[in-house]
């Protein structure tokens, strides 16, 4: 499905209509900058928080930020840290839990603002717990 809505492949049947436009109408270049997507393996480079957030939106603010990261539930735990934004990573996040970086992924995400956001297997690094709901998105 994720495959089809990026237009990776074109389905056999059907159509797939993307505000109300035919997809297959829509630039290719233009519908990917519409979208954001997580993959079920997350990628952080490694830099600081902060600079993972930037790859999405290179002018970002830090309030833009801090909203992102609420929205994916993982503000709270970047607080808690002492350089807080500004914590390295580790290469591919190494320094951090899979909830952690999938959660920071997610924010990335959010950040950009798309009109569609894409999430392979959006919960499988989350515990029950502090799962991940996808109305706090908007």
């Amino acid at each position: 499905m994720i495959q089809l809505i990026e237009r990776f492949y074109d389905p056999n049947e059907g159509i797939i209509y993307f505000d109300g436009v035919k997809i297959k109408d829509i630039q290719l270049n233009s519908l990917r900058q519409e979208i954001s997507y997580v993959s079920q393996e997350p990628i952080l480079f490694a830099t600081t928080i902060r600079e993972n957030l930037r790859y999405s939106k290179p002018d970002a603010t830090e309030q833009e930020m801090i909203d992102a990261l609420l929205k994916a539930n993982v503000w709270s735990f970047i607080q808690n840290q002492e350089m807080g934004l500004d914590t390295f990573v580790g290469q591919n996040g190494t320094q951090l839990s899979g909830g952690q970086k999938y959660r920071i992924c997610i924010a990335r995400a959010i950040l950009k603002k798309p009109k569609i956001l894409l999430l392979d297997e959006d919960t499988c690094a989350l515990d029950t717990k502090n799962g991940f709901n996808t109305k706090n998105i908007g």
